[in-house]
C-alpha cells in the first residue's frame, strides 16, 4: 500500500513540475492574470456610459432590457477576447496554452449560461442548462469530451437510408430547445413592436403576429432536424400520416386554429369588442391561436374556443357601432300623469354621465297593464365594455329620487272583490267583530 501511494506522489510530483512549475505555465498564468486586470478596466471605464446611453436612447423595453442584461456579461466578454488574442500568440509560436484554453472555456461557458438565463423564462429549466454546460465544460478541459464524442458518433440508429447518432440525436434535442428559446424571445420582441405601431388595426396586429410566430417556429424546427442531419425531402413520405392525424386526432385543434385565422380575416370579432355568447357578457382581451379571452364584469375570464365563435351566434355589441341602446322598464300608478312622467324619466337620465346626449333618451308607453301603467325609457351609451347594469342601476337611482321629488309612486298588485248582495256566500270579519266587542 504504501509503495502504491508512494508511486503516485511521485507521478503527481513529476506532472506538477513539468506541467505547472515551468516558464510556459507562468506565462500563460501572467496572462490570465493581465486579461483580468485589462478587462476590469475596460469595463469600468465603458459600462457607465453604456448604460447611460441605453436608459436615453434605447425606447424599445424589451431591447433595453437585452441590452442592460448584457452588461452583466460585459466582464467576461472582455475576458474571453483577450484570452483569445493570447492564444492566438502562442499558436503562432508553436505551443498549446492549455491553461489560457481553459480559462477561455470557462469564460464562454459563463457567457452562454447568462444568456440562457436571460432568454430561458423558467428558472429550473435555466439551471438545468447551466449545469449541463458546466459538465460540458468540464469534460472539455480535462479531454475527455473527444472521447464521449467519438463513443456517441459510433452509435447510430438506422431510419431508412438515413444514418442518426446518438450524438447527432442529443444535439438535434439541444439545438431544438435553443432554437425554440431563441424564437420565442424573436416573437416577443416582434408582438411587442407590432403592438405600439399605430397605423396597425387590432385584428391586423393579431394576425401579423401569428403569422410571425408561425415562421419562426417552423424555422427553429427544420433548423433543428438539418442539424441532426435529417435530410428535409426524406419527410414527404409522412405527409399522408400526418393528413390522417389531423383528420382525426388533431380535428378539434386544427379547427379552432383555422377558426381564429378566420376571425382575424373577416373582422368579425377583434380584441376590444364586447361581444355575448352562451348568455356570456363579457369584452374581448386576446385572441390566440386556439381560443378566445371573454372578460366578464365580475372578473371571471372565459377562454371560448374560436371554433364556438364560428359555429355558434354570437352578439357583438360594438361589431360596427360602438353606440348601444339600452331599455329601463318603469311601472307608474294609474291616475299619474303620464306626460309629467314622461319628461321626469328623459330628465333624470339627463344626470347619468355615461348616457349619451345624442341620441336624446325617449320614455314610451308600452302597455297599460292590470296594476299600473308599464313605461320604457330608452338611453343610449358607448362603453358597454365598462358595464351595462351599472348604468341602469344609476338611472333607477336617478328615477328614484326624481319621482319622490313630484309625489309619482310606483304601483304594487292589488285586486279588488265585489260581493253581490243576494250571494249565499256568508262573510265575517273577525277584525270588525273584536273591535265592536271591545266598545261594548
Amino acid at each position: 500500500m504504501e509503495q502504491w501511494l508512494e508511486q503516485y506522489r511521485i507521478f503527481a510530483v513529476e506532472w506538477v513540475q513539468t506541467n505547472v512549475l515551468t516558464t510556459f505555465t507562468a506565462a500563460q498564468w501572467a496572462c490570465i492574470l493581465g486579461a483580468l486586470i485589462l478587462a476590469a478596466i475596460v469595463v469600468s471605464v465603458i459600462r457607465p456610459r453604456f448604460e447611460t446611453w441605453v436608459q436615453t436612447s434605447v425606447e424599445n423595453e424589451l431591447l433595453r432590457s437585452a441590452f442592460l442584461a448584457s452588461t452583466g456579461i460585459g466582464y467576461s466578454i472582455v475576458f474571453f477576447v483577450l484570452a483569445q488574442i493570447c492564444i492566438a500568440t502562442f499558436v503562432l509560436r508553436d505551443h498549446f496554452p492549455h491553461w489560457l484554453f481553459a480559462a477561455s472555456d470557462l469564460a464562454f461557458a459563463w457567457i452562454v449560461i447568462r444568456l440562457i438565463s436571460f432568454i430561458i423564462p423558467n428558472r429550473a429549466i435555466a439551471k438545468t442548462a447551466a449545469v449541463f454546460i458546466w459538465g460540458i465544460t468540464l469534460l472539455q478541459i480535462v479531454g475527455v469530451m473527444v472521447h464521449i464524442k467519438a463513443y456517441l458518433q459510433g452509435l447510430s440508429i438506422a431510419m431508412g437510408d438515413a444514418h442518426i447518432t446518438v450524438y447527432g440525436a442529443i444535439k438535434g434535442i439541444v439545438m431544438a430547445a435553443l432554437c425554440l428559446q431563441v424564437a420565442s424571445l424573436i416573437s416577443r420582441f416582434t408582438v411587442k413592436k407590432i403592438e405600439t405601431t399605430g397605423s396597425l388595426s387590432p385584428t391586423l396586429q393579431v394576425l401579423i403576429s401569428k403569422i410571425v410566430n408561425i415562421l419562426l417556429y417552423t424555422a427553429a424546427i427544420l433548423l433543428a432536424l438539418t442539424s441532426v442531419g435529417i435530410d428535409l425531402t426524406s419527410l414527404t413520405i409522412f405527409s399522408g400520416a400526418i393528413g390522417v392525424g389531423i383528420g382525426f386526432g388533431l380535428k378539434t385543434i386544427f379547427s379552432n386554429y383555422v377558426s381564429g385565422i378566420l376571425l382575424l380575416i373577416d373582422n368579425s370579432i377583434k380584441p376590444g369588442d364586447t361581444i355575448e355568447i352562451g348568455g356570456v357578457l363579457g369584452t374581448v382581451q386576446d385572441m390566440r391561436g386556439r381560443y378566445a379571452s371573454l372578460l366578464t364584469r365580475d372578473g371571471k375570464e372565459y377562454l371560448v374556443p374560436n371554433e364556438q365563435l364560428i359555429a355558434n351566434e354570437v352578439v357583438n355589441w360594438t361589431h360596427s357601432d360602438r353606440i348601444v341602446r339600452l331599455i329601463v322598464p318603469v311601472s307608474i300608478a294609474y291616475g299619474t300623469n303620464t306626460r309629467q312622467a314622461k319628461v321626469l324619466l328623459e330628465k333624470a337620465s339627463e344626470n347619468v354621465t355615461r348616457v349619451l346626449k345624442f341620441p336624446a333618451p325617449v320614455a314610451r308607453i308600452v302597455e297599460l297593464g292590470d296594476n299600473a301603467i308599464n313605461m320604457e325609457l330608452w338611453i343610449w351609451i358607448a362603453d358597454a365594455e365598462v358595464g351595462v347594469r351599472n348604468v341602469k342601476s344609476d338611472v333607477y337611482f336617478e328615477i328614484c329620487d326624481i319621482f319622490e321629488e313630484h309625489g309619482i309612486s310606483f304601483p304594487f298588485p292589488q285586486r279588488d272583490i265585489h260581493i253581490k248582495q243576494a250571494s249565499a256566500l256568508q262573510v265575517e270579519v273577525k277584525g270588525q267583530g273584536r273591535r265592536a266587542a271591545d266598545k261594548k
